[in-house]
């Protein structure tokens, strides 16, 4: 433990504020605020002025701090997100292949109403992670996850025990709000635990192209399931799936910095109650008010104001609502066209699922490439492109937007009686591979670009694309009747090609964006500050200064944390 900063100044701070390091950390966050519309509203925890206050930070290598767990203890938190994403997505698309079993029994005969079983879950998707997502910022992860996914676990049992198609809507709509909980905190726990942006980015990779496969074996147990012991077993199966993950899930560690240095601090007050021991996280906790109209409306904020995050949120919610359509696309081509039982038309889902996989050699290639790139530049030189920001992550869905509308003309025009079933399949392959790296590419930018509101700012694109992903599986019947298979995806295609520019918009313009959005400034100029402070501090040290205070080598994304 380390004391950051004391507050000895008495009629002097009461006229003119805080001078030293811990009013600085007061005052920086809300004169930012007032840049980039009021992020949070400090109150000190402090009861009068004369008060001795010492504020807590990490040491350097302290155990405690998320970024210096132990490989095995980051391995198995890495574990446990996967499992919990694998259930999320996993129950998404779940009724894929029983919705003639669901219309028999409860006599459906409305093609919207038969959408809805996959459409009201995502529906979830768009409620949950506006509030899971900041209040796992304020309140740490651990429980923000644990809560919602035990309530995952029961509305899933609970589909399977619906007993008319009403209550069976219900149970999936709770469903869907509490899957969103993993899927929306997912982000910040990497983001927690991995400091280095390509540490960060490898697992986050291998994390999505592993949790791609939920919703693409959901079609075959549903698919077999229908066919053999009954549609209500596709749902108590992933029960029983779900009820092992939250035995896992339960010994997860807390990850988020500012939680576990508060706690630190309660430790303290807990052993000696007369000392004045705070955490950041403390000292600037907003009030009930400030959390539902500045915290909670932090993704809409970013949202509406951020370009990087709203044009990023309309191309991934394009690729992500294009890929719910395919639960009904691919039933009308392989059912249809190839007239495929349901359990085989899902074992077409694994063939994307194997194009993602193969994004994977494709990101640790470009990963490497750009690793000896940066080794051999200059950061600051004018040809230095490896050190720009949106070089380390966008390449990728560069390649990736061009494979992905391709994919979608390829399965168009090659779904026909006269070609054999394997063309429009292998489609597939080029859809799943494009899909991920655009994913892996955007969803790392919006990461590394807001930091720690990197979980708000995926929490806005989650929102965005789980409405994308509502909406277009209600016009896929419709939209395949009228224009035929050729020409939907044609259309599709058309639309993915025009979406593809995004990337190289912001690999052309992305330093410009930056520099003109507020929470990147924000960030940045907090990043200067700790700079000059640890400079500061090795110049304290070089003139033999015995006085307490900041760390040289104390862990400066984590400093950043405490006084957001």
């Amino acid at each position: 433990m380390e004391e950051l900063a004391r507050n000895n100044s008495h009629a002097d701070s009461r006229r003119d504020g805080p001078t030293n390091d811990v009013g600085q950390l007061n005052e920086a966050p809300r004169d930012a605020d007032k840049e980039i519309g009021e992020l949070s509203s400090p109150e000190s925890m402090a009861s009068s002025p004369e008060d001795d206050i010492t504020v807590l930070a990490w040491e350097a290598n302290d155990p405690e701090n998320p970024y210096n767990f132990s490989q095995r203890r980051k391995v198995y938190i890495q574990l446990v997100s996967i499992l919990t994403i694998l259930n999320s997505t996993l129950g998404s698309a779940l009724p894929s292949n029983i919705v003639t079993k669901l219309a028999e029994q409860w006599d459906i005969t409305s093609t919207y109403q038969k959408i809805l079983p996959i459409s009201v879950y995502i529906m979830g998707y768009v409620t949950g992670p506006i509030v899971f997502a900041p209040t796992s910022e304020q309140y740490g992860r651990y429980w923000i996850t644990v809560i919602p996914f035990f309530l995952f676990v029961m509305f899933t049992m609970a589909c399977g025990l619906a007993p008319n198609f009403p209550a069976f809507l219900v149970f999936r709509l709770f469903s869907g709000i509490t899957a969103s909980a993993p899927m929306t905190i997912a982000a910040g726990i990497f983001a927690d635990i991995f400091g280095d942006p390509r540490s960060r980015g490898r697992a986050m990779a291998f994390f999505m192209v592993a949790t791609v496969f939920g919703p693409l074996i959901a079609p075959i147990i549903s698919g077999f399931c229908a066919e053999t012991i009954g549609w209500r077993w596709t749902f108590w199966i992933a029960t029983i799936y779900a009820g092992v993950t939250l035995i896992l899930l339960i010994p997860l560690p807390e990850t988020y910095g500012p939680i576990l240095l508060q706690r630190r601090a309660e430790r303290i007050r807990k052993a000696d109650p007369e000392s004045r021991v705070y955490a950041p996280h403390e000292i600037e906790r907003p009030n009930l008010k400030k959390l539902a109209t500045v915290v909670l409306t932090r993704p809409i904020r970013m949202m509406m104001s951020e370009l990087i995050v709203s044009l990023s949120s309309a191309y991934l919610s394009l690729v992500y609502g294009v890929f719910y359509m395919s639960f009904s696309a691919y039933p009308i081509i392989f059912q249809g066209v190839y007239h495929m039982s349901p359990g085989v038309c899902g074992l077409t889902y694994l063939v994307i699922g194997a194009g993602a996989f193969l994004s994977l050699p494709v990101f640790y290639w470009y990963d490497g490439y750009l690793h000896r790139k940066q080794q051999q530049q200059q950061p600051n030189s004018a040809a230095s492109w490896a050190h720009q920001e949106e070089y380390r992550r966008l390449p990728l869905a560069c390649l990736g937007g061009p494979l992905y509308a391709i994919s979608l003309f390829w399965l168009g025009w090659s779904a026909r009686e006269e070609v054999h079933w394997a063309a429009p399949v292998t489609a597939g392959l080029f859809f799943g591979m494009g899909w991920m790296l655009i994913f892996i590419a955007l969803l790392n930018y919006l990461t590394d670009a807001y930091e720690v509101f990197a979980a708000s700012a995926n929490a806005a694109a989650a929102v965005a694309r789980s409405i994308v992903a509502v909406v277009l599986p209600l016009a896929t019947t419709p939209m395949f009747e009228r224009l035929g298979i050729a020409r939907a995806c044609s259309l599709l295609g058309g639309i993915a090609l025009l979406f593809s520019c995004v990337p190289f918009l912001f690999i052309w313009q992305g330093v410009r964006i930056r520099e003109s959005s507020k929470f990147c400034i924000y960030l940045k100029e907090r990043r200067e500050e700790i700079a000059r402070r640890a400079e500061e501090r090795r110049a304290e040290e070089r003139e033999g200064s015995k006085e307490k205070g900041v760390g040289v080598e104390e862990n400066e994304e984590v400093i950043l944390e405490e006084v957001v």
